[in-house]
């Protein structure tokens, strides 16, 4: 695909110049920011540089030469004449938003500790909340790389109830609430380092093992609980480690610390920054983005988030308003 290719080009070029630098790679402060992004045009010369950082790389032939620039955006290839834009093949593709909001809602969502929610960026932008949803979505779905890296070492994994639980509803993995299984790093001596996370239908094993497999590099050690959804862990290639909880006199948050912290983290997020107010069908969208916060949240400068989500956005294919109304299809990515 035309975007794996653009991704290629971003990771081989940053393995062999000098290291990003906030205030030359990408604005440091809000201030430089709006110094930096005045109007649409600055916009696309910052988007042409993340898309083609060794030149302009026709999507038709290949070729590595100098478009020739034309209106409305306009780029045509000198050899084939093959005519496209910085933006096209992107989720800003065929977009009615100027750029300059796009960006603003990119730097807002990524620059800000817990992020915000539609409406509260529809207030900052004076968009419509519509609007504003639609951005924030599409972001959360350029947020997942495809080929991102499987989970190594010492992986800790359970699953935790996003919604509470009604007065007298049943409790546990018989809940009718949505079940989130959350795989997370476990550094040693002491730590935590990646985690992923998928909304499943229920805990069986139909379910658990292939999230493991798709997450969990083969060779890793594996800790669950005893739930017997885990099982053929072993026939998969996995060290399979279990923690009886029942027979252990430490609670669950001593025994699985990583998952309860994560899972405590992320009821908190949802509770504060969106109100509560996140449906079954989106949830997997928000868990993205909770899962770039988190695996990012070392970062020596929140506007290298903002730049990372923005060479993101330029490797996803453009994502029509139908496909994310009822929920995105997550299936058939590599989550």
């Amino acid at each position: 695909m035309v975007q794996d290719v653009v991704m290629k080009n971003l990771l081989d070029q940053e393995k062999t110049k000098l290291p990003l630098e906030a205030g030359r790679d990408y604005p440091k402060i809000y201030r430089e920011f709006v110094e930096w992004f005045p109007n649409d045009d600055a916009c696309k010369v910052y988007l042409e540089k993340l898309r083609w950082p060794n030149g302009f790389i026709c999507p038709a032939c290949s070729s590595n030469s100098e478009p020739w620039k034309q209106t409305r955006g306009r780029l045509v290839c000198p050899l084939c004449k093959h005519q496209t834009s910085v933006t096209r093949g992107t989720i800003f593709d065929k977009t009615r938003t100027p750029l300059t909001t796009w960006f603003e809602a990119a730097w807002h969502m990524t620059t800000p500790k817990n992020g915000l929610s539609a409406k509260t960026l529809q207030r900052t932008l004076g968009t419509s909340y519509r609007t504003a949803w639609k951005m924030l979505h599409k972001y959360r779905i350029a947020m997942v790389r495809s080929e991102r890296e499987q989970l190594t070492g010492i992986v800790e994994i359970d699953e935790s109830l996003v919604g509470g639980i009604d007065h007298g509803g049943k409790r546990g993995r018989g809940s009718d609430k949505a079940i989130v299984v959350i795989a997370i790093e476990i550094e040693e001596p002491m730590g935590f380092g990646r985690v992923r996370m998928r909304h499943i239908s229920d805990a069986s094993g139909d379910n658990l093992i292939p999230f493991v497999c798709d997450v969990v590099s083969v060779g890793a050690t594996v800790q669950t609980d005893g739930w017997g959804g885990y099982n053929n862990l072993k026939n998969n290639g996995y060290l399979h480690q279990k923690k009886i909880l029942s027979s252990n006199d430490d609670p669950a948050h001593v025994s699985m610390p990583g998952v309860h912290r994560i899972a405590s983290l992320l009821k908190r997020w949802i509770l504060g920054t969106h109100q509560g107010s996140v449906s079954i069908e989106h949830l997997q969208s928000y868990l993205e983005e909770f899962t770039f916060r988190f695996n990012r949240r070392t970062s020596a400068s929140r506007g290298l988030l903002f730049r990372r989500l923005l060479e993101q956005s330029i490797c996803r294919e453009p994502i029509i308003e139908s496909k994310i109304t009822h929920g995105f299809d997550w299936k058939h990515h590599n989550i």
